[in-house]
């Protein structure tokens, strides 16, 4: 069949894939339960009678806060079918943006997953004047979501004809969901997305990698990001089951258990995969430690574009037997593609990983780009590492004069809500919407991402400084778990360095160096000399005026709850700067004399 809206998916799962009985899968009290599309369907239809039966109508908005689930998948597609949108939120923002994104599109009802949840939002929720609020965990005095499907199943007969005639009056460009981007500065904006947009990228997307209706994914970020959610639909598209995980804590077992073919992340998961990968090669004897990181060296000379090299290849089969077996083994042992995107990835960590036999297809979009703008497919030529791939099909780009990526097709968002201005802002008379991302066409094929147009600084000297090229070149020190480079409009780059504190307290244990805390740990003078090796082995990589010239260690480890992090991983430049502004303060502004870092 023609899928030309989200909810056609079901019929087409239906038609394509009736025989799994894997469709979606979740845990609950540590079984998977499983369901079949005919479940799927019928689940789904029971919260749109219910919708109807409530008085809600096409245009009317309803909010979840939820962890991934298969009872997200009843509720988004229950609310498409009416026409009704649904607006995802995360469940890792601050009670600022809770409150601004509530009175912003002032949902009808708010469905959350859990009693913690619940506690948090129910006293926002009542400041912005929503105050029926459903959970869908059981918890005492709250109203269950399937108290809807419940009122959907005494009225299935007289609400079906209802629901049929009000799928068939939906049309492809009406407004599907209204996602409020992550946002690294100010408040979050609403981006309106048509089924169009979704439907059109998923199609294209599909056509990067042969994977099919045998195969399983691990689902395990966010479905309220943009990213996560249209994988979600392309995995439906093309029969692939979706098993999704307890927990981002959970995600290591998980990946044993439900042994999948692909899933998707983004860099900083893979990063602190690899980060326990080689802690535990140093833990090995000194025979096996040799050759572990043999291996290693081994993966990072991978070149896709040197397949036939014979000599290297016979190295490469001796490392898979003795080492890169075991990194698959830890991702579940089917393991063949991992999607990456939201962010960077280390050029050095893509090598590894294809080495080991594990397919890095990055990509790269934006929630105003439904998202995807450009992705690498399994095959060469159409793969290159370091590169976020050629265009998907139907897209445009064009390099603007001053480097930005500018983008046109079936993927550009309807605008943001309630704001009029801003959409005029960043989608031109002609049509190209303006990414705020600096990159190039290398052969005119593959996309290469630099840096956000907006995190690009210039020091007092004139000089650019691009602060992401040089981050990822830091955390490729496992001495590092995060970095943020600092410097406009001062006379030199400075960088604040979270250390990564497990690495660094088995190093200090092997040099019998003695600590009371991480703030004790950082003054030590044999921890900084170390410090100082990597940025200077860091300055050796980078242009003159792109070196560190001062760093400061910090020991707060930076996270997504204490507020440097986005739900994505990304840094929160404005918040961090704020947090250290006394710091930042002394690296430029105190004499060499002080207590600094300098290289």
């Amino acid at each position: 069949m023609d899928v030309t809206r989200v909810f056609d998916l079901l019929d087409n799962f239906k038609e394509n894939y009736y025989s799994k009985d894997d469709a979606i899968a979740g845990k609950e009290n540590g079984e998977w339960v499983k369901y079949n599309i005919n479940e799927y369907i019928e689940q789904s239809n029971l919260f749109s009678y219910g919708l109807l039966e409530m008085g809600f109508k096409k245009g009317d908005k309803i909010a979840t806060i939820t962890n991934n689930r298969p009872e997200w998948n009843f509720i988004d597609m229950g609310t498409a079918q009416v026409g009704v949108i649904h607006v995802p939120i995360y469940p890792t923002i601050s009670k600022d943006d809770y409150f601004y994104i509530l009175n912003h599109f002032m949902p009808k009802i708010l469905i959350v997953s859990d009693k913690q949840l619940y506690e948090k939002i129910k006293p926002i929720a009542g400041m912005a004047g929503i105050n029926d609020i459903y959970s869908i965990n059981l918890i005492k005095d709250v109203k269950n979501w399937k108290a809807i499907s419940d009122i959907g199943r005494e009225n299935k007969e007289k609400n079906n004809l209802t629901l049929i005639q009000i799928k068939n009056s939906i049309r492809p460009e009406d407004l599907f969901t209204i996602i409020y981007t992550s946002g690294t500065t100010g408040f979050p904006k609403g981006v309106m997305l048509s089924h169009s947009n979704i439907i059109n990228n998923v199609k294209a997307t599909a056509k990067v990698h042969s994977i099919g209706s045998g195969s399983k994914a691990l689902s395990f970020l966010p479905l309220s990001h943009v990213y996560e959610r249209c994988l979600n639909y392309h995995y439906q598209f093309k029969g692939i089951s979706i098993y999704y995980a307890e927990n981002m804590g959970t995600i290591a077992d998980n990946l044993k258990e439900v042994k999948p073919q692909l899933f998707c992340t983004v860099p900083r998961i893979l990063e602190l995969f690899f980060e326990k990968v080689l802690s535990k090669g140093h833990d090995l004897p000194l025979i096996q430690r040799i050759i572990f990181f043999w291996a290693i060296n081994l993966g990072e000379k991978f070149d896709l574009e040197r397949p036939h090299r014979w000599f290297y290849n016979l190295k490469l089969d001796i490392a898979d037997r003795l080492v890169y077996h075991k990194v698959r083994e830890s991702l579940g042992d089917k393991l063949g593609i991992v999607v990456s995107g939201g962010a960077s990835l280390q050029t050095r960590l893509a090598k590894i990983f294809w080495a080991a036999g594990v397919q890095i297809i990055e990509g790269y979009g934006l929630t105003e780009t439904s998202p995807v703008i450009a992705a690498n497919n399994i095959k060469i030529p159409l793969v290159m590492i370091g590169t976020v791939g050629p265009l998907i099909e139907g897209i445009e780009v064009k390099i603007a004069e001053d480097g930005e990526i500018l983008c046109k097709g079936h993927n550009i968002m309807m605008g943001y809500y309630k704001d009029t201005d801003l959409t005029q802002q960043v989608i031109d008379e002609d049509g190209w919407f303006h990414t705020g991302d600096i990159g190039t066409l290398i052969n005119g094929i593959f996309l290469k991402i630099t840096d956000r147009k907006k995190e690009i600084f210039k020091l007092s000297n004139g000089k650019y400084i691009a602060p992401q090229v040089i981050e990822n070149k830091l955390k490729e020190s496992e001495f590092i778990e995060q970095a943020m480079v600092l410097g406009e409009n001062q006379k030199f780059a400075s960088a604040l360095v979270q250390p990564n504190f497990p690495f660094l307290h088995n190093w200090c244990s092997h040099n019998k160096i003695n600590f009371h805390n991480n703030s004790d740990l950082l003054l030590t003078s044999p921890v900084i000399e170390q410090y100082q090796k990597v940025i200077s082995d860091l300055n050796r990589q980078v242009g003159l005026h792109e070196q560190i010239k001062r760093f400061r260690l910090v020991a707060d480890e930076w996270s997504t709850l204490s507020g440097e992090l986005s739900p994505t991983l990304k840094l929160k430049r404005k918040y961090i700067f704020e947090k250290y502004k006394d710091i930042i303060d002394q690296i430029y502004f105190s004499d060499k004399n002080s207590k600094l870092n300098d290289v």
